[in-house]
């Protein structure tokens, strides 16, 4: 690999097939080689790193982690693989780490070079990617929350998803169906009426005759 050329590199990428010579180039220009340690951190869950990152040799392991440091494999990566573009595209932290299996080479984007690869930021497809971003953002958060989670958390986590901020406390405005809320956390109907009646009576939730739903602020901390 070191007698190759980033050019070289770029041309052997599947994300890359598709451009000009010209683009093919500039991309090439902007790249950086990385090369990283088995048990290494590529990006870090939470933080920004600021570029788009493709793996050229070697295998990593997407994983998300919980407060108490259990973790759940989202994926594992493999060359011609790539990884922050959601950071990149919608300017959040990253939603997951990203681990060396063992030794991995990588090509690394800078930001301003993977910018002049999008459309213009008010283009159609521009929200699109934006929206899809967003879709694949809350899919990490639903198998995290179902794999480490009992029922009482992603219960409250599903309810704090649905809510929005309020003058007092966070508000779900429509009617919350415990057929659809069980389907959404991976319960019973039962089980999630029996959660949501237990969050009442500790004063989490207060559920409205009109069956909105006001969240009291200690739920978020719980």
């Amino acid at each position: 690999m070191a007698m190759l050329s980033n050019l070289d590199l770029i041309r052997r990428v599947p994300l890359f097939s598709l451009l000009t010579g010209e683009q093919a180039q500039s991309i090439a220009e902007g790249v950086v080689k990385r090369r990283y340690r088995r048990g290494e951190v590529i990006v870090e869950q939470g933080t920004k790193s600021n570029a788009l990152y493709i793996l050229l040799t070697g295998r990593a392991r997407v994983v998300t982690a919980d407060a108490r440091g259990r973790e759940v494999i989202l994926a594992v990566l493999q060359p011609g693989d790539y990884l922050g573009e959601m950071s990149l595209i919608d300017n959040e932290p990253h939603s997951a780490t990203v681990r060396a299996e063992v030794q991995c080479d990588v090509l690394v984007l800078g930001r301003p070079e993977f910018a002049r690869c999008l459309p213009e930021n008010s283009s159609l497809s521009y929200a699109i990617m934006r929206g899809l971003v967003a879709r694949l953002r809350a899919a990490d958060r639903q198998i995290e929350s179902l794999a480490l989670l009992d029922v009482y958390g992603r219960v409250a986590r599903a309810l704090l998803d649905m809510s929005e901020e309020g003058a007092e406390y966070k508000l779900i405005r429509n009617k919350v169906s415990r057929q659809d809320l069980a389907k959404v956390v991976g319960a019973s109907r039962e089980m999630v009426s029996r959660v949501m009646k237990d969050l009442e009576e500790r004063g989490f939730i207060q559920t409205q005759e009109n069956g909105s739903v006001h969240i009291m602020e200690r739920l978020a901390h719980r």
